[in-house]
């Protein structure tokens, strides 16, 4: 038993799968210093149609209550719209995750009203609503593009029309930092987004970094590894367990491998104790109440409010 699993009571058990996390493929037109799967614009890693089709198949055993697809940016894998589209008619609830900027990249500037025609929640990386803090974390111009590309959803109906959902993402600063209560922030970023920039959204969604991929890289260059590392420990909340996203969910890496969230994909720690690890294996009754992978990178979901890809989980 590992430190994460001694500090919980126990092995973290699986309690059903009501989102189905799909990872279409690394390519990113950014280089985010908080990435944790070190997406950028030279990965070339992609979901095949195939591998998408089998996806299509495992939902139907499933039957989640939310397909949600994230990357790299997902609007660069080339059968995006026909993923979207047959999961779409079959029923299925979708978010995608995206970076806005990539919606402004050759090729790709349809995707809002795409988007938009079919009903697709937006889960959109804002990390702040400053520019400078923004351009450090995520290169220059980025903020901007992002405004623009956001300006053009409300214009949509994003974060206006009910069926039409917006959500921005919060990402503290690189360092050994916390991200602070998501409901007094949100309160902050709806005011400015709207003042400076008149901007509206749903929801804001914090998450904590955590340290794997080029946010640990940068800890380490900075000597800042250990001391994050007991934050994180010192700052376990037992009352977060229970909401754990690997508790609900499964994670489908971009050739088809299963991992129990996102995180373990970027340390490419696949499911594991006797559950099929390929999704040409999947099991529903082996991967409902599967044990989850875990480590110390855990600590991250656990530490003070918790946080998960739904932000964080003690609201």
């Amino acid at each position: 038993m590992n430190e994460f699993d001694r500090k919980t009571g126990g092995p973290v058990m699986a309690d059903g799968i009501d989102i189905l996390q799909v990872n279409v493929g690394l390519r990113c037109n950014q280089s985010c210093a908080h990435c944790h799967l070190s997406c950028s614009p030279v990965r070339s890693e992609t979901m095949s149609l195939e591998t998408m089709e089998r996806v299509i198949d495992l939902a139907d055993q499933i039957k989640p209550q939310l397909v949600d697809i994230t990357g790299g940016s997902p609007e660069f894998n080339v059968h995006l719209r026909e993923f979207v589209l047959k999961l779409k008619a079959d029923g299925y609830s979708i978010q995608v995750r995206t970076n806005l900027s990539a919606m402004m990249e050759p090729g790709l500037t349809d995707y809002p009203e795409f988007f938009a025609e079919n009903e697709i929640g937006l889960v959109a990386s804002m990390p702040c609503y400053l520019e400078e803090n923004v351009s450090k974390m995520r290169g220059s111009q980025c903020f901007s593009r992002s405004v623009s590309v956001l300006r053009h959803l409300n214009e949509l109906g994003y974060g206006v029309k009910e069926s039409l959902t917006l959500d921005l993402v919060f990402n503290p600063a690189v360092g050994p930092n916390l991200p602070p209560s998501q409901a007094a922030l949100e309160k902050d970023y709806k005011r400015e987004m709207q003042t400076r920039y008149g901007i509206v959204f749903n929801r804001l969604l914090t998450i904590t970094n955590v340290p794997i991929g080029r946010y640990l890289d940068e800890l380490k260059a900075n000597g800042q590894d250990r001391q994050y590392m007991e934050l994180l420990t010192d700052s376990f909340n037992p009352a977060t367990v229970d909401g754990l996203m690997c508790r609900h969910q499964v994670n489908i890496g971009w050739d088809g491998t299963l991992y129990d969230c996102d995180f373990n994909q970027a340390l490419g720690l696949p499911v594991n104790h006797g559950a099929p690890g390929r999704i040409e294996d999947f099991d529903l009754k082996q991967m409902v109440h599967r044990q989850v992978v875990t480590g110390r990178h855990c600590f991250a979901c656990t530490a003070g409010a918790g946080s998960s890809c739904g932000g964080a989980i003690e609201k």
